[in-house]
């Protein structure tokens, strides 16, 4: 994205260009940015025999699967829709890995039946995937008691965490797969995400490497993603070649206590993604209050729910006057919910010093492309928003807008 005089740019294309062609409010992702992520990361991690998988979770749009299909990446997937959704993108089934945190035994058969592998997270499916699929090969999902991120509801790793078996558990995890004759080719972890620490990242990749001593016949060690980016302005960001070397030295050098060459596996979501994306959206009516400026767009947590479920931080620019003089106020949604504002933290509304915004003008929400329309909701019957690439001067759509039909579709037996 670039703010030139007259307004923000994505690649060589206007905010109010792309909502004259596709309407408000709209999901912008910049494919160059996507890429560039991709390839920063790839060559960051200088030991050769590794995967980078996208945890796409954070954004499920086929067609920006398909990009990073051609960057190289695999996939982590955490339900058979995300597996569908891979397939559906072109990713081969080797390259994608099933984690199973607290699910039916059908979504198992049905990651089973597409070859594959599954990523076991606890004692319990163990033991049934040991009595249905004896002699597979499988992944087992680590809690190695290490926890971090930007918010509590992000910490998947520690003792407050439903996330893994323990990492304690070791000789009851090779006496189950004894038993039933399940091969054990990979071990994983994640402990949590929007990581700016890479000693953070460090600290828990010892413990998996401390835990994975005790398995032979591994193929790879999976250290989960995390990598976290910039949200506010003065945040610095993680300095990813100094990440990448200390991964890096670490594996090779448990490879070679070892006794052989591992693949490296990371799953990173956010950082691949999140920096590329932009909610944009348009001022439906401006309310002067007693305490607030309250500036009321056409899009809510519906389509963004970060803020209202986190009271995470998103940076927030005027589409048309990007340098106006600024003044305080709040951008308030237009859910029937008094959570639904994108300026605020845990505690509630926060003005922020942002350009004077007027009916009509266009707001531009940053780093919305992970978790942002993946989490959306149909909440007070609103359809989500179209989604479009740009690259250089085009502009292509990638998720047409819904329809009231779309959301009530199957109660009215439209097919």
């Amino acid at each position: 994205m670039d703010i030139r005089n007259d307004g923000l740019y994505f690649g060589d294309v206007s905010a109010e260009d792309l909502i004259k062609e596709f309407e408000s409010p709209l999901y912008v992702y910049e494919e160059d940015t996507i890429r560039a992520r991709a390839r920063e990361l790839k060559n960051a991690i200088t030991y050769d025999n590794k995967e980078i998988k996208f945890a796409c979770k954070a954004n499920t749009n086929i067609e920006i699967m398909k990009v990073l299909k051609e960057e190289g990446m695999g996939i982590d997937a955490v339900s058979p829709g995300e597996i569908f959704a891979a397939l559906k993108a072109g990713f081969e089934k080797d390259h994608i890995l099933f984690t199973t945190n607290n699910v039916l035994w059908d979504e198992i058969e049905y990651a089973v039946s597409n070859d594959i592998m599954a990523n076991l997270d606890s004692l319990s499916q163990l033991k049934m995937f040991g009595r249905e699929f004896p002699g597979r090969d499988i992944c087992i999902r680590i809690n190695p008691n290490v926890g971090a991120g930007h918010h509590n509801h992000v910490i998947t790793g520690g003792p407050d965490s439903k996330f893994g078996i323990n990492y304690t558990r070791v000789d009851d995890i090779k006496e189950i797969t004894r038993k039933s004759g399940l091969r054990i080719k990979g071990i994983h972890q994640h402990i949590g995400s929007g990581i700016l620490d890479p000693e953070i990242f460090i600290k828990a990749m010892g413990v998996l490497l401390d835990t994975a001593k005790n398995f032979e016949g591994l193929s790879f060690i999976d250290f989960g993603g995390g990598i976290g980016v910039p949200y506010q302005e003065n945040e610095e960001r993680m300095d990813i070649r100094v990440l990448g070397k200390r991964i890096a030295d670490e594996f090779e050098n448990f490879c070679g206590r070892y006794g052989r060459e591992l693949k490296l596996v990371i799953e990173p979501g956010r950082y691949l993604v999140a920096e590329s994306g932009f909610l944009l959206g348009t001022v439906a009516s401006v309310k002067e209050g007693e305490k607030h400026r309250f500036i009321g767009i056409n899009t809510g947590f519906n389509h963004l729910v970060r803020p209202a479920m986190y009271g995470s931080y998103h940076q927030i620019l005027h589409a048309g006057k990007p340098y106006g003089a600024r003044e305080s106020q709040v951008i308030a949604g237009n859910l029937c919910e008094s959570g639904d504002t994108f300026t605020r933290d845990e505690e509630g509304i926060v003005d922020r010093d942002l350009p004077h915004f007027k009916e009509g003008d266009i707001v531009c929400i940053c780093n919305a492309g992970a978790y942002g329309y993946s989490m959306a909701s149909y909440y007070n019957s609103r359809p989500r928003p179209a989604e479009v690439l740009v690259k250089g001067s085009r502009a292509r759509l990638i998720r047409r807008r819904e329809t009231f039909e779309d959301i009530f579709k199957s109660s009215l037996g439209i097919m």
